[in-house]
């Protein structure tokens, strides 16, 4: 690999990750990964520009936030890309109307959605409520329609909470393709339209801009087939064969924020 001044040169601005960079989930709201408070302070204090691009979609976007500051993040509403605020804009623009098959805890975000007479399907981490039941109720709403729609909130296939590896949303919303034999519309990372809508808002090129993430395929995939470049933290989700990942390969692989932090501080923007 180039040296980190030549993989770095004229980044200006940084995309982060949450789940798995700055936190692992859980229990109480989870636990901030070692150095991520420090590492993100300052990051703050420096002349890059900050924003994060999750795909979390079993919290709204305004309790994500809340629980990021009691854990000590200096993060607010406006800083955060998330899915279920692009989705909702997507179903107002296009007239659809969703069976939401969401987790309780990002209902919210769609309180002032129509969901009557359904003539889509909105997918999210939905957790404990992917039961059989939930699962073919959706599927029973996209065969009904002539032209089914089927909107997911990211295509992830695991996380890591503090207790484990969970299942993400990617699964089931395979299974969905697979039963309707349909092909869903992501909203969120690896979805080059989603990366280009927080790049529009921190006012910059792809070129200047970094992902920083967890996913081999959601962060740095994702980003690289948008013109970024993508570290890849070896916390989180992280496993040691992605360093060998038959298609992919991160323009860097760090510890964690903290080193990455160290990194482009050094390095950026030169």
């Amino acid at each position: 690999m180039a040296a980190w001044g030549e993989r770095l040169a004229g980044v200006r601005g940084v995309l982060l990750d949450i789940s798995g960079v700055l936190y692992d989930g859980g229990e109480g709201g989870g636990a901030p990964i070692a150095g991520s408070v420090e590492a993100l302070a300052r990051l703050k204090r420096s002349q890059l520009k900050v924003r994060f691009c999750t795909n979390e979609s079993q919290k709204s976007r305004g309790d994500l936030v809340g629980m990021l500051r009691r854990l000590g993040f200096d993060i607010s509403e406006g800083e955060v890309t998330a899915p279920a605020p692009a989705t909702c804009l997507i179903l107002k623009e296009r007239g659809l109307r969703p069976h939401l098959l969401i987790h309780d805890g990002v209902r919210s975000e769609f309180d002032q959605i129509d969901t009557s007479n359904p003539n889509c399907v909105v997918i999210a981490d939905a957790g404990e409520g992917f039961s059989y039941q939930n699962m073919n109720k959706a599927f029973q709403v996209l065969m009904e329609l002539e032209n089914p729609v089927l909107l997911s909130l990211g295509k992830g296939r695991y996380y890591k909470e503090t207790s484990g590896l969970m299942l993400d949303v990617g699964p089931y919303m395979k299974a969905l393709e697979y039963a309707c034999g349909i092909e869903a519309e992501v909203v969120g990372k690896p979805s080059p339209e989603f990366f280009k809508s927080a790049l529009r808002e921190m006012g910059l090129e792809a070129h200047q801009a970094i992902m920083i993430g967890d996913d081999i395929m959601g962060d740095v995939s994702g980003a690289q087939r948008c013109g970024m470049r993508a570290l890849q933290v070896r916390t989180g989700k992280f496993r040691p064969s992605d360093e060998h990942h038959p298609e992919v390969k991160a323009d860097g692989y760090v510890d964690n924020l903290a080193e990455a932090v160290d990194l482009l501080l050094q390095h950026a923007d030169k």
